[in-house]
């Protein structure tokens, strides 16, 4: 049972490594440290998926982290 958690831990990982990367943030590198472009948008069509998605796995991957840690 407790390798069956395991491999689904990494791969619930990988997706949500996958979706995280995958989300557009900003363009410019002065984005990633909080310069320009201070516009409010709202989410939509597969940006909302995507961010929706990986809270979604987000919850799985700690879930699976508990659980795996009360069976061992």
């Amino acid at each position: 049972m407790s390798n069956y958690l395991t491999i689904a831990q990494a791969i619930v990982s990988v997706f949500l490594i996958i979706f995280i990367l995958l989300q557009q943030r900003g363009t410019a590198m002065g984005s990633a440290f909080g310069g320009g472009g201070e516009s409010y948008s709202t989410r939509r069509g597969a940006e909302k998926k995507l961010y929706i998605g990986s809270i979604v796995l987000g919850v799985l991957f700690v879930g699976l982290a508990i659980l795996n840690l009360f069976i061992k």
